[in-house]
């Protein structure tokens, strides 16, 4: 499967995807009538949010949630997963992991939004775990892809050097 996300067309149609689905944010918070739950950091936070949010507002957020950002961390996630594992050479068994990792954290993290969106905030509180996880996991995953893409360079380089 890995390898499959390493395959150029691939690794684009994540970029695009990432990018189109980034853009569209923009339309989800105009929508959600501000910040969206994504950018608060704590249960806390979510709570005061959704305190002073509409009823429509809370459901544009919530169509935004189940889909946008349900395919934004499969398509960064894929990307960097691919181009981890298409570039870091022997160590991609290891580099791949805050890659799929950050997947999963972001889908929970959605999931507790999307319930608290629509009306049940039991689990929100997990937000205080799964954010900073998150945005932990993205920044290790995204330096990991720079470290690859050097190691691949200086592989590059040794090859046309000996």
């Amino acid at each position: 499967m890995l390898n499959l996300l390493s395959r150029t067309w691939v690794l684009v149609g994540f970029f695009i995807a990432m990018m189109a689905i980034g853009y569209s944010f923009s339309f989800v918070q105009a929508a959600a009538g501000g910040p969206l739950l994504d950018m608060l950091g704590s249960g806390a936070e979510v709570k005061a949010r959704l305190a002073e949010m509409s009823a429509e507002q809370k459901q544009a957020h919530l169509w935004g949630t189940v889909l946008n950002d349900t395919a934004y961390p499969l398509a960064y996630g894929g990307l960097f997963a691919g181009l981890v594992w298409r570039f870091a050479g022997t160590l991609r068994r290891w580099f791949v992991i805050p890659a799929l990792a950050v997947i999963v954290v972001d889908l929970a993290e959605n999931t507790t939004q999307a319930m608290a969106l629509a009306g049940n905030e039991a689990m929100i509180g997990l937000k205080d775990i799964l954010t900073p996880a998150k945005f932990g996991l993205f920044m290790l995953a995204a330096l990991l892809v720079l470290v690859s893409v050097g190691l691949a360079v200086v592989r590059r380089m040794r090859k046309q050097e000996g």
